[in-house]
């Protein structure tokens, strides 16, 4: 023996076998389904015996709740798993309530209560052994003769009068014993394996399963006197009876992490399904910081037997970034546990938790605006990555965008509800401008008749904001608009310093601008007028395309997929700025330099609308004004 295990308890010697039976014709079909094509991985034998183990202790304790007469009334509730490596053995024990001979022949020697016969039946009708019907049928006892050459079950019924009895088997019929010697309440399942699986007869083999599948189950789980259940399923008691202390053990120690959780939400619900979910709200955004592809990190359980432990359609992609376990007793399973395979049931489950989610989410914001400004910060990125994806939950994620604005100060943000309590009277629409930084959109010419006017507006610093405006496109019935379209109208234009340029002058001017500009750069120039949005700056580029903002432009082309049309612009002048008076009179006295000037000037408002993408013409082109002004005299 190795591994420094004890010497399991040798079995007693049973009396010869008065009458060996055959496996109903079902049963040998079931058994050759499940050792040849039905599981996955090998090692769920385990799983699927320390779960029957955990049903027989909870049968007992509820047989003495109800004030029961119980054989051995004392005995400790427990699971204990021996293991041999050695003799290639692995002994798995409950003291939960046994079985007689009726029972024994019932569940494992025929179809009456296993639900093979339906299994088998429902595979027959649909062709093979899919993961679509093999969750309805319990019969997860099979699964040990993967591994087993050998499996003896000694058992001794919770009755009074129970017998000691040995059920055997090799895989091929069955053999009932009544034994001399006697055995403790509770079930001994004794498994000798093949010799290509006897890996499943090492203690660090086994303990390794144990942690991932069954560290949760409620009673004492022994490994070779080694109690392994260290920490109890606290997702199961009520959030009254937890301490913040204990959450943040069991974040550590589920989640395996070194941080502290941001916050968690704990909730049980009855209805529409049974769930108990604890999820877990990280310090941090790890794929702000690594490169590792996105992984699923909420586990699924089942009654605290692990199903999965990163299951798809449980959450929705957008919510990736939870940690924590959520427990449902209605799931249907496939007979390995491995996946869900009622999709109406996981859908159903998926929205329950989302809405439950995002509702949390909510009240972290009202009640807690310093711990909500963090998370915003670490995964705001991901709120938006749910209205760009989820068309269920868009309109209710909404309210939990956060953005800096034109009414807030550096670094502080505003929410959508409270940019509308702000809006003016007449004002249409939730106006919002795009830029790399807030600076970059305060510097810009597009702000200014928006400040003049008092109205609010929504500074957009990250590449998806446009898209997710886009995906929006309204909130409260207000819609989204983009202050550096064209076709604004922002009403009256505010009082303003400067005479304007003489109407016929500024008409010549502007077609002047159009004949020059027109084949200049990758833009299409489609016009050149006059506004009433500009104040202080003498020109700005309005983008004519509504549905294709600058940064989305910039994003679509940095994913290659950028539109086969350059983008189209309305070049919009102050006629009262002291530069398109001076432009004006340059076409009279210098026609090159006063082209250098424009296209200057046209260049300067591409730039700060975001649209262009080579610089070296325009610093090739400074240089030359530089000379040209230099020059003169």
């Amino acid at each position: 023996m190795s591994d420094n295990t004890p010497a399991p308890t040798p079995a007693p010697t049973p009396v010869p076998t008065t009458k060996t039976h055959a496996f109903q014709a079902e049963v040998s079909q079931l058994l050759d389904i499940v050792v040849h094509s039905l599981y996955k991985d090998r090692d769920i034998f385990i799983r699927e015996l320390v779960s029957n183990a955990s049903d027989a202790l909870e049968k007992i304790r509820h047989l003495q709740l109800a004030g029961e007469k119980v054989h051995q009334p004392d005995a400790v509730l427990e699971i204990a798993i021996t293991t041999d490596d050695a003799a290639g053995t692995i002994t798995i024990s409950d003291t939960g309530v046994g079985m007689n001979r009726d029972e024994l022949v019932a569940n494992i020697g025929t179809i009456a209560h296993s639900g093979t016969k339906a299994f088998l039946q429902a595979i027959k009708e649909n062709g093979g052994a899919n993961e679509n019907l093999i969750g309805r049928f319990g019969v997860g006892f099979f699964s040990v003769f993967m591994v087993a050459r050998n499996v003896a079950f000694y058992t001794r019924s919770w009755h009074a009068d129970g017998e000691n009895l040995c059920w055997q088997s090799d895989g091929s019929g069955y053999s009932i014993e009544t034994l001399e010697s006697e055995e403790k309440r509770g079930s001994r399942i004794v498994i000798t394996l093949q010799d290509e699986f006897k890996e499943f007869a090492t203690a660090s083999r086994v303990k390794d399963i144990l942690l991932r599948y069954s560290k949760y189950v409620p009673v004492p789980l022994l490994l070779n006197g080694e109690k392994l259940n260290t920490v109890q399923a606290i997702w199961l008691k009520n959030k009254s009876e937890v301490s913040a202390a204990e959450y943040k053990e069991f974040y550590k120690f589920h989640c395996h992490a070194w941080d502290e959780p941001l916050e968690w939400l704990h909730f049980n619900a009855d209805a529409p399904l049974v769930i108990n979910a604890l999820l877990f709200f990280p310090s941090e955004n790890t794929e702000k910081t690594t490169f590792a592809l996105p992984t699923r990190t909420v586990s699924l359980h089942c009654r605290k037997i692990l199903v999965d432990d990163a299951p798809r359609g449980l959450l929705p992609d957008w919510l990736r970034f939870l940690k924590g376990v959520v427990d449902s007793a209605d799931l249907p399973l496939n007979i390995s546990r491995e996946t869900m395979q009622d999709t109406a049931l996981v859908q159903k489950l998926n929205r329950v938790l989302s809405k439950r989610i995002i509702k949390h989410i909510e009240e972290v914001a009202r009640r807690d605006a310093a711990l909500y400004d963090k998370f915003w910060r670490e995964f705001g990125i991901f709120i938006k990555e749910g209205i760009v994806t989820d068309h269920i939950n868009r309109d209710a994620l909404a309210p939990l965008l956060r953005y800096e604005s034109s009414h807030t100060e550096p670094g502080k943000t505003t929410s959508l509800d409270e940019y509308i309590s702000r809006l003016k009277p007449d004002q249409k629409a939730i106006y919002h401008l795009t830029g790399h930084t807030r600076a970059a959109i305060e510097n810009g010419p597009y702000l200014e008749a928006f400040k003049a006017r008092g109205i609010e507006v929504l500074f957009f610093t990250d590449a998806t904001d446009d898209f997710v405006a886009n995906h929006l496109n309204s909130f409260k019935e207000k819609d989204f608009a983009d202050a550096g379209q064209a076709d604004l109208d922002l009403g009256d234009t505010p009082a303003a310093t400067g005479e304007p340029l003489p109407e016929k002058r500024l008409t010549s001017l502007c077609e002047w601008l159009k004949s020059e500009l027109t084949n200049t750069g990758e833009i299409q120039l489609t016009a050149v007028g006059t506004g009433n949005r500009l104040v202080d700056s003498p020109a700005a580029a309005l983008n004519t395309d509504k549905y294709v903002s600058a940064s989305m432009r910039r994003l679509l082309k940095s994913m290659n997929r950028s539109s086969e049309s350059a983008p189209s612009v309305k070049l919009e002048l102050n006629p009262r700025h002291s530069l398109i008076h001076k432009l004006d009179n340059l076409r009279d006295t210098d026609p090159a330099f006063a082209r250098l000037v424009a296209e200057q000037i046209f260049a300067n408002a591409l730039l700060a609308a975001g649209l262009l993408d080579n610089p070296r013409d325009m610093t090739a082109r400074i240089y030359e004004i530089l000379e040209a002004a230099a020059s003169r005299k």
